[in-house]
């Protein structure tokens, strides 16, 4: 089995609300030399690591964790309605495998992805049906939420049963890094806002629309300083980002969910997605990162990165 990883942030607001040309040019050139790298392994199977923004999961039933034999995706923020590529298959294996390794995975036979699971599908590979791939929901803004160090043990188990597979796999992170979006919160809020974020009712397209509206509008408010979001943090990013690049996964463990929400933000959880990605990659061995990228894009109300990783080759020493 041979594996890369990726992690790559994510915002609804790209397009909508972008940064100086400098700072677009310079995103893109670290997607295509992403783009490079995944194209070159070629994977036969990405196994998705992304959160959710009340879009699929919702305090009805809110799990960790979730992996989906079917998926499909709402289409917000005009990314892609409809199935994706799911490798049902291999899917089930992987469960099978994971739950064999201790760690108690919710299954979903039908999921509902939205942005966070079409964005990077989109710009890696330029749609969502054009790659086998197993969909991972990691919570990143229900409360509460549980120790990092049960996420870098899902990463582990599905790198482990993933490598049974004996193909090329990349393990993809989508997700943040500091960010305080204006997402909704279930304590204390209006019984209609409540009501939704328990059951889950679908929004209307009027409705939708008024809602990314206001997450336009904040993005505007954010870049221009009139808000009260916790603001970007780059100290935070890079020292998240150095712990990637080290291998020094475990350290993750001690992270606070109370710290990491104060200094990254309250959606800096997504950062649970890069977690479980390079753990999977280092459950198949050593790894080097072989591309780290960073901006602070207060328009897109986010910490950007992309970093790109693969396996460590041996080193022969001539005798």
């Amino acid at each position: 089995m041979t594996a890369i990883a990726v992690g790559l942030s994510h915002s609804p607001l790209i397009g909508k609300n972008d940064p100086p040309d400098e700072v677009l040019e310079a995103v893109a050139d670290a997607v295509r030399g992403a783009r490079a790298f995944v194209r070159e392994f070629d994977p036969e199977l990405v196994v998705l690591y992304a959160p959710d923004h009340y879009n699929g999961f919702f305090y009805r039933e809110m799990p960790p964790f979730c992996l989906a034999t079917a998926a499909n995706a709402v289409g917000d923020f005009d990314t892609a309605e409809g199935p994706l590529s799911v490798d049902t298959a291999a899917a089930r294996e992987i469960a099978r495998g994971v739950l064999e390794r201790g760690v108690d995975l919710t299954i979903s036979a039908r999921m509902t992805v939205d942005h966070g699971f079409v964005q990077p599908l989109e710009v890696l590979f330029d749609g969502i049906g054009n790659v086998p791939v197993v969909p991972v929901f990691v919570n990143g803004v229900a409360t509460p939420l549980g120790p990092v160090s049960r996420i870098r043990a899902l990463g582990t188990a599905i790198g482990e049963s993933a490598a049974a597979l004996d193909r090329r796999v990349l393990f993809l992170g989508s997700g943040g890094l500091s960010h305080d979006p204006p997402v909704p919160v279930l304590d204390g809020a209006p019984p209609r806002v409540a009501d939704a974020l328990i059951e889950g009712t679908p929004p209307t397209p009027e409705q939708r629309g008024r809602g990314e509206l206001r997450v336009v509008q904040a993005g505007r408010d954010y870049a221009a300083g009139s808000t009260s979001m916790i603001p970007i943090s780059p100290k935070w990013d890079n020292a998240f980002l150095d712990v990637i690049q080290d291998g020094r996964l475990p350290e993750f463990d001690s992270w606070s969910v109370e710290w990491m929400g104060r200094e990254g933000g309250g959606s800096a959880h997504e950062v649970r997605t890069w977690i479980a990605a390079f753990a999977s990659l280092a459950a198949t061995g050593p790894y080097r990162v072989t591309d780290r990228f960073y901006r602070p894009v207060p328009e897109w109300i986010a910490g950007f990165a992309v970093a790109t990783a693969e396996q460590e080759r041996p080193r022969y020493i001539a005798g």
